[in-house]
């Protein structure tokens, strides 16, 4: 095992095209990494660097106390498994497995135990004989992670190994994954697009956004302290609600903020552990709200200086939750994904209209429909909040 260090790496492609730009991070020994970001972020590209599938343009790709940037891909003690499995069909599962450890000369007896092993922990020894063909797409990806186990590499890399398998399968196979980790401790960079592969595998996520890394962290502080409104926006689903609003002090230590007629208190966690929110007072900034945050009336009895009434306009009825949409008579906030949209588009933001919709998730104890007003709790220390000139975290 080993680390993987990234001192000021980046990728341009001939042309002028940048990809990657500036990336540092580490990945420790037996750690788990998680490679998130919208498509076309880099996230591929940065782990095909590390495989040598795409040449360094900048900076440096360390693996343990090696920097590999002019090492051959088969030089580089790492495993590879695609999205596509890329197995031979005309080679049985053992086959299949054994290949690489048969190019290195490795003796018969040990290729057979390497193999054997991989099979009983992966549950697919009765398969052993049989050939791809004849196996289900989980089964395969089972295979195609077996091929990577028996090197017992240094680190493994995986390029959204379970993006073509069905979404129960998929779940299957996640929960399989962090299993085989915790058995095998190799050092594991893996990409997704999935932010829920992401957020339930990852020791910690690196987020990327248009060549850039964001954040690297846990998941837990990714969802809570976000460091800007793209990482606010990206992680959890349903998205974080966004809404302009205007800070106002009371004069005795306490806070509120104002919004399309609605007033609300910020709580005194929130404060307490937030400082730097008294610096806006009197300023229009943007506030966060997770759709989590939110509940109907009806299930708390604490409402006072944290609720107010809405007409709900969408329910979506999930069985153990409910996703209720209201509008709020605030022009809507303009994110950097929104901006570049509109440019696309040749719009400008006066396209957008004048409220902004907002997701809440309440409890399906209560049953709402649309055309429905409700008063909605927030749970006033979950509070967001971002400066609007530079998108980062007021903290």
């Amino acid at each position: 095992m080993a680390n993987i260090t990234f001192e000021d790496v980046g990728k341009v492609y001939p042309g002028g095209t940048r990809a990657i730009e500036g990336v540092n991070f580490d990945i420790t020994d037996g750690e788990f990494l998680v490679v998130v970001g919208p498509s076309g972020c880099g996230k591929s590209t940065l782990l095909r660097m590390v495989a040598g599938l795409e040449e360094i343009t900048e900076g440096k790709v360390i693996i343990g106390d090696r920097v590999v940037n002019d090492v051959q891909p088969k030089d580089r003690d790492i495993a590879m498994v695609f999205q596509n499995y890329a197995l031979y069909p005309h080679m049985s599962v053992f086959d299949n497995m054994a290949f690489g450890l048969k190019l290195r000369k490795m003796p018969k007896d040990e290729i057979k135990t390497r193999v054997d092993e991989a099979a009983r922990v992966l549950e697919i020894t009765e398969y052993l004989d049989r050939k791809p063909k004849a196996l289900s797409g989980g089964q395969r990806q089972r295979v195609a992670m077996g091929r990577a186990i028996v090197r017992e590499p240094a680190a493994f890399l995986m390029d959204e190994p379970l993006s073509n398998l069905d979404a129960k399968l998929r779940v299957q196979m996640r929960t399989e994954l962090g299993r085989l980790h915790s058995r095998l401790e190799t050092t594991t960079m893996y990409v997704t697009h999935d932010q829920v592969e992401a957020m339930t595998l990852g020791h910690r996520v690196a987020v990327m956004r248009k060549g850039i890394l964001q954040q690297v962290d846990t998941p837990f502080n990714l969802f809570q302290a976000p460091d800007n409104m793209f990482i606010a926006g990206f992680i959890g689903s349903p998205a974080m609600n966004f809404v302009y609003t205007t800070l106002e002090s009371d004069g005795a230590g306490g806070m509120a903020a104002s919004f399309g007629g609605q007033k609300l208190t910020l709580g005194r966690d929130l404060l307490a552990n937030n400082k730097a929110i008294a610096n806006y007072t009197g300023k229009e900034i943007v506030m966060g709200v997770r759709p989590a945050s939110f509940e109907d009336s009806r299930i708390t009895s604490d409402i006072a200086g944290h609720s107010f009434e809405v007409e709900l306009q969408v329910v979506e009825v999930l069985g153990s939750e409910t996703f209720a949409h209201f509008d709020l008579p605030v022009r809507p906030v303009v994110t950097p994904d929104i901006e570049e949209l509109l440019a696309d588009s040749g719009a400008d933001a006066a396209s957008l209209g004048d409220s902004t919709r907002v997701t809440a998730r309440i409890s399906s104890d209560v049953m709402v429909r649309a055309g429905e007003r409700i008063t909605v709790v927030v749970d006033n220390n979950k509070l967001h909040f971002f400066d609007p000139a530079t998108n980062l975290r007021i903290y």
